[in-house]
């Protein structure tokens, strides 16, 4: 039985699909972490982003080093469109927020995790979503 597993294994790493899942999961590891660091934001850029964000409602999380804000929309067909025009641009930043969402109501968290702490792409996705709010 052992052996029937090793070489079932072995079988699903040679094949094409999982073995260029395998070798893609291991690049976009190392990535992001070369990402976020690439990212990091001074000190002087967090003091102005974060006055710049607070002006528009965001309130920082300081026990986890992020930025939350509440959206309230009309109905759920419109939050979920926000939502949606939200989820396509994090797809593209490749930067996903922590959200809930209940019928009209969407709470956000942003923060970047593989550093545990704000970035310039949680900064880069609070802009967008408050243009999408508008949208």
């Amino acid at each position: 039985m052992c052996s029937f597993l090793f070489i079932r294994s072995t079988a699903c790493l040679t094949s094409p699909v999982n073995y260029r899942g395998l070798i893609s999961s291991f690049y976009s590891r190392d990535f992001s972490k070369m990402t976020s660091e690439a990212h990091l934001i001074t000190p002087e850029e967090r003091t102005q982003a974060l006055q710049g964000l607070q002006s528009m409602g965001w309130t920082e999380v300081t026990a986890r080093d992020a930025i939350y804000k509440e959206f309230a929309f009309k109905t759920f067909n419109q939050a979920f469109g926000f939502m949606t025009r939200v989820a396509l641009q994090a797809e593209k930043m490749n930067h996903h927020p922590e959200w809930f969402n209940v019928y009209n109501k969407v709470q956000i968290t942003l923060t970047t995790h593989d550093c545990g702490k704000l970035t310039k792409k949680d900064v880069k996705l609070a802009q967008f979503i408050e243009k999408a709010v508008t949208s």
